[in-house]
């Protein structure tokens, strides 16, 4: 299994979701081709969605489907899915 570097952001905004920045990392992670196609084929047709959205609603709701029972990750998915950005 390869590790995800994790970099801490020290902002000090409040993002949509009621998350201080501080509470928001970023990481770098290796992806097949197929799936960044995908991804950018389904950005290009959706531009309501970018990468940064698209991530966090499967990671989310990965989580939730895996048994994660977190009020936090259950509002960040719901936003990320039908939020307002989500026509």
């Amino acid at each position: 299994m390869q590790n995800i570097d994790l970099i801490s952001e020290n902002k000090s905004t409040k993002s949509k979701f009621g998350l201080d920045s501080e509470d928001i990392i970023s990481f770098q992670t290796q992806i097949p081709k197929s799936i960044q196609k995908a991804m950018k084929d389904y950005i290009e047709e959706h531009p309501n969605w970018d990468q940064y959205r698209l991530l966090q609603a499967a990671l989310a709701g990965f989580l939730i489907q895996n048994g994660i029972s977190s009020r936090l990750i259950t509002r960040l998915y719901i936003g990320n899915m039908f939020g307002s950005r989500s026509l």
